[in-house]
């Protein structure tokens, strides 16, 4: 049980045969649905495999390759991610944790032992949000949350996603078919998104938990008027009042996260303007607030501060609070802690730093955790950035990941949870 058979130079060029599957003129973008998504998912599909998995897309459109175990009722360990991107910004997010599922598959194949459980590596579909507006939805049906409210979601084509669905070898109709019930652990490796273990001279993050989140629209309502001859006492500026909400959110969410004992951020990031003209009072203002954070409690909280604030803000500039309620709300995920220790352990065993940490992103774990013991391994990225076409994870760090989440698949099947 060393996890020394993964192979980082092998690693490192599947990271970047699949990276070079790109739009040209956006690096390192392969959206779901799209013609450069399905080129990467025929890639994929043949490095499962060449690492001796046998393959197949379910209902719900996710790529699966399978490794059969030796004890038919011990049930299934999972790995996986995802393998879509956001636009100028996929070269690591997610992809990383579908390879080290086939580097593990490549260590169990060449070893020529099966587990006693069956091992699949997973590739969901469109962990990020995709263009009709839904996320994660591979995750959603294997865990019987991808209803018909969000089947009947459009993209910009006019499509349905249950239409989109079945371009990927997906089946609307039978998602109860997707939806698992033996699955009895779940492990995803994934770069941190962030610069907790960079900074802190750590190799692996054992996620703790994975942060709710919680998005609030605001709507502000005032009067237009000519920006040359409205006097400015007395103007009813629905934008002022948005601006005074931004610069609140950015300053109370900073106190918040200095006092908190976990992980909190709040992020003021939509804002739709009507008019929209340099000449006109403006109308009519839009914001979208996202506040994330493992303790439910702490976001209700600065929910209802932002609540009193707008109003407020509404009050000072003469307009009307015409909106003030929840988009979306999730709640946090506490990751299984028998599978955290495992992680551990196979660091440890690994000679490997570790440290326990929260996710500030949402993953296809999050839903996963709904139905079997689920966890999460964090590879260091450097300063911290994702979402970006300078993402960036070494080669040695991807290698060191893809050792422990080995190791602790092999611990779980030997040993079980404990």
């Amino acid at each position: 049980m060393s996890g020394a058979g993964v192979d980082e130079a092998r690693l490192w060029a599947d990271h970047e045969a699949l990276a070079g599957l790109t739009e040209p003129e956006r690096r390192f973008t392969r959206r779901s649905f799209s013609p450069l998504f399905a080129e990467g998912r025929g890639w994929l599909e043949r490095r499962f495999r060449e690492a001796g998995l046998r393959t197949r897309i379910d209902a719900g459109g996710n790529l699966i390759g399978r490794l059969e175990g030796t004890d038919p009722g011990a049930g299934t360990l999972m790995t996986g991610s995802h393998s879509d991107t956001v636009p100028s910004g996929g070269r690591f997010d997610g992809i990383s944790g579908v390879l080290a599922g086939i580097e593990v598959a490549r260590c169990l194949t060449a070893r020529g032992r099966a587990l006693r459980h069956h091992l699949e590596v997973v590739d969901f579909l469109a962990e990020e949000a995709s263009e009709c507006g839904v996320s994660c939805i591979g995750s959603r049906a294997m865990t019987g949350l991808l209803d018909d409210s969000l089947l009947a979601q459009t993209f910009p084509d006019g499509r349905t996603l249950a239409q989109a669905l079945e371009t990927v070898g997906g089946s609307p109709g039978a998602l109860a078919e997707a939806v698992r019930g033996d699955i009895r652990a779940f492990l995803e490796l994934h770069i941190e998104q962030g610069p907790v273990l960079e900074r802190a001279g750590a190799s692996i993050g054992v996620v703790a938990a994975i942060v709710g989140i919680t998005r609030v629209e605001i709507v502000f309502e005032g009067k237009a008027g000519h920006a040359g001859t409205v006097p400015m006492e007395g103007r009813r500026d629905a934008l002022a009042a948005c601006a005074a909400l931004v610069g609140w959110v950015k300053e109370s969410a900073t106190e918040i996260a200095r006092r908190a004992r976990g992980h909190f951020v709040a992020t003021a990031g939509v804002l739709q303007v009507e008019p929209n003209a340099p000449n006109v009072v403006p109308a009519k203002a839009r914001l979208v607030v996202d506040a994330r954070s493992d303790d439910k409690g702490q976001v209700e909280r600065f929910v209802e501060s932002l609540r009193i604030e707008a109003e407020a803000a509404a009050a000072r500039q003469g307009v009307r609070l015409a909106i003030c309620g929840l988009l979306s709300d999730s709640l946090p995920v506490t990751c299984d802690g028998r599978l955290r220790r495992a992680i551990a352990r196979s660091a440890d065993g690994l000679g490997l730093s570790s440290m326990s940490m929260a996710s500030g992103a949402g993953h296809d774990t999050s839903f996963l955790a709904r139905i079997c013991p689920a966890a999460m391994v964090f590879v260091p990225c450097r300063d911290g950035l994702s979402h970006h076409a300078d993402e960036w994870a070494e080669p040695a760090d991807l290698a060191a990941g893809a050792r422990v989440l080995l190791r602790t698949i092999e611990a779980v099947d030997r040993d079980g949870l404990r």
